[in-house]
């Protein structure tokens, strides 16, 4: 597709209409095309008939057969003519369907990698998977109209006029048949655009629930809710089924009478010609001819028909593109739109909320009973929620956005693994040299995960790492957040999967690989904690203490009873992943 090659071009989302109209002027040149072949071709429908009619009154006499001979060459060529515009329109409207498909995904993905972290707060992934899967399809299908729409239009024109010629009373019935057809099917349109929205907005919900129950069926497993929402889902699909069926009763209706009413309305017009010629007011080829014209009419007819009820459910498919299209990020990023820049060199990061501070080059600890707790200190001090933070003199809401990401990485638990090779996973998006890929996997203690896959660093790793475990899923994470090598780097629960003696070679050689570097991790770990320079001990929250571990361990015994609990390793993975690679062991150097 030469015209989304150069890209998708900005989009026109203030509302459903507009969007449509959109994509047809980005594809104006090709639209053009396919309304003048489906106009041609609609119109040399209406030609057959016409010929036809001549053939009979003019050749069927007798002496007079070149005459006949002429006029069935002149059927076969009008024949051949519109079988080759049938064939261009054709391939016309698809390449039109094609390119609003490619270019609505376009703006779509763009618009997701706008959104970026913002985007799961905004909409649920039930409502994405709507959009991309049906909504996408439905809104290019509705640019069918630009085609044979337009030619419905000319050649009902058209008939009229050859109408005209015969009886002026055919002609009155064909031009006030047709507006009487749009009106009995136009409130079956209006009832089906309503109970279409209905039922697309009950399929993305039922969709976002079918993925929550999915992602965490291990979870709800564990916590015997798998029935209760199980229950739920079963309701919910029930309820999806009966706005299906009323989709269904008015699409049947609606799609019904594209073809019922017109065959009637072909049976009203012949009726009425064969009785005039009947009483010899037409004559034979002239009612050959009306039954063509009327026959060849139940084509733009049903067009008109089918049009309204392509344009019905695709305003609404382009309703819920529109309104994803108008989400917004959380925050701006530009300079234009912050009142301060990030601090020239190693600053300290501070929580009000929760009393912490950071301090330049050192591995801070964030330890609470509740590891949400101190996530949302991370997910403070990292700019992914709304807080009173600052760095340095400067609050972190006041610094562009841009300048916060190069400089302070967010490590998530959860941070999605995108399908590729292992090389890419962790390169994340910029190439990484041999040496720095070592590093960072030596760092992460993952070298077992890079010898166990069959290409090593070229092995390819399937979304979300589902060939890979819990553990060496978790420890990619950490490569590939060290391999950033960010001047502040925040881990939550980087060891929270693997097992005591992975977990403590990982502390270790963390500690190591970040000195010097600002460096913050959440957990209950002792392993883990007492690496750390400084612990900060939370509660509902806030700090209530702050030392070394073993300062802690001596003097706090709310601290002390809660990494002991640490202590058992229940709820660990052991690391073997589908290929039976195991966790690397503790080497003496770790233990010192």
């Amino acid at each position: 597709m030469t015209t989304t090659a150069r890209g998708p071009g900005i989009p026109d989302h203030r509302s459903p209409g507009r969007y449509v109209w959109w994509l047809v002027v980005s594809q104006r040149g090709r639209v053009a095309a396919g309304a003048s072949y489906g106009s041609l071709w609609m119109v040399g429908l209406m030609l057959p008939p016409y010929v036809l009619s001549r053939a009979i009154d003019e050749g069927l006499v007798p002496g007079r057969m070149p005459v006949l001979i002429g006029w069935v060459a002149v059927l076969l060529g009008v024949g051949v003519a519109n079988a080759w515009l049938a064939v261009m329109r054709h391939r016309t409207m698809t390449r039109i369907r094609m390119d609003a498909t490619f270019r609505t995904v376009r703006v779509l993905v763009a618009h997701t990698l706008r959104l970026g972290a913002a985007l799961p707060h905004k909409v649920t992934a039930g409502e994405v998977v709507t959009i991309g899967i049906g909504d996408v399809a439905v809104i290019s299908q509705t640019l069918t109209m630009t085609g044979p729409g337009v030619g419905a239009v000319l050649a009902y024109g058209g008939v009229a006029v050859l109408l005209l010629s015969v009886s002026p009373l055919l002609a009155g019935v064909v031009l006030l048949g047709v507006p009487l057809l749009a009106v009995l099917v136009g409130p079956l349109l209006g009832r089906l655009q309503g109970a279409e929205s209905r039922y697309r907005e009950r399929q993305s919900g039922l969709a976002a629930r079918l993925t929550d129950l999915v992602g965490g069926l291990r979870v709800l497993n564990g916590l015997g809710g798998k029935e209760v929402f199980t229950d739920r889902y079963r309701r919910d699909s029930r309820a999806l089924r009966s706005e299906g069926y009323r989709v269904g009763s008015v699409t049947s209706w609606v799609q019904a009478l594209g073809v019922g009413l017109p065959t009637l309305f072909l049976a009203a017009v012949t009726w009425l010609a064969a009785r005039m010629a009947a009483q010899g007011a037409i004559t034979v080829g002239e009612l050959v001819a009306v039954y063509g014209y009327a026959a060849a009419l139940v084509v733009p007819v049903s067009f008109f028909i089918e049009g309204g009820y392509d344009l019905t459910r695709g305003l609404v498919a382009a309703r819920r593109v529109v309104r994803f299209l108008r989400l917004e990020p959380d925050a701006a990023d530009g300079p234009g739109d912050a009142a301060g820049d990030a601090p020239e060199c190693a600053a300290a990061l501070r929580d009000p909320a929760s009393g912490v501070e950071v301090v330049p080059g050192l591995l801070t600890a964030l330890a609470a009973a509740r590891p949400a707790e101190s996530a949302a200190v991370v997910d403070r001090l990292g700019r992914f929620a709304d807080s009173a933070a600052t760095w340095g003199a400067v609050r972190l809401d006041e610094i562009a956005l841009s300048q916060v990401r190069d400089r302070i990485v967010v490590a998530d638990n959860e941070a999605e693994l995108f399908p590729g090779t292992l090389r890419e996973v962790v390169g994340g998006r910029r190439d990484r040299t041999e040496e720095a890929i070592d590093r960072a996997v030596r760092t992460a203690l993952a070298e077992d995960i890079v010898r166990g896959l069959p290409d090593g660093l070229d092995s390819a790793v399937e979304a979300q790492g589902r060939n890979l475990s819990g553990g060496q899923r978790q420890r990619l994470r950490l490569v590939r957040a060290l391999l950033a090598d960010p001047e502040v780097l925040l881990a939550v629960e980087p060891t929270s999967a693997v097992d005591a003696h992975t977990e403590a070679g990982i502390a270790a050689r963390l500690h190591r690989a970040r000195a010097g570097r600002t460096t913050v991790v959440t957990s209950t770990s002792p392993l883990l904690l007492d690496r750390a320079d400084r612990v900060y001990f939370l509660v509902d929250g806030r700090v209530v203490a702050v030392g070394s571990h073993r300062q802690l361990l001596d003097g706090q015994p709310g601290y002390r009873r809660l990494v002991s609990r640490g202590e058992d390793g229940d709820g660990a993975d052991d690391g073997t992943g589908p290929a039976g690679v195991a966790e690397a062991p503790l080497t003496p150097e770790d233990a010192r």
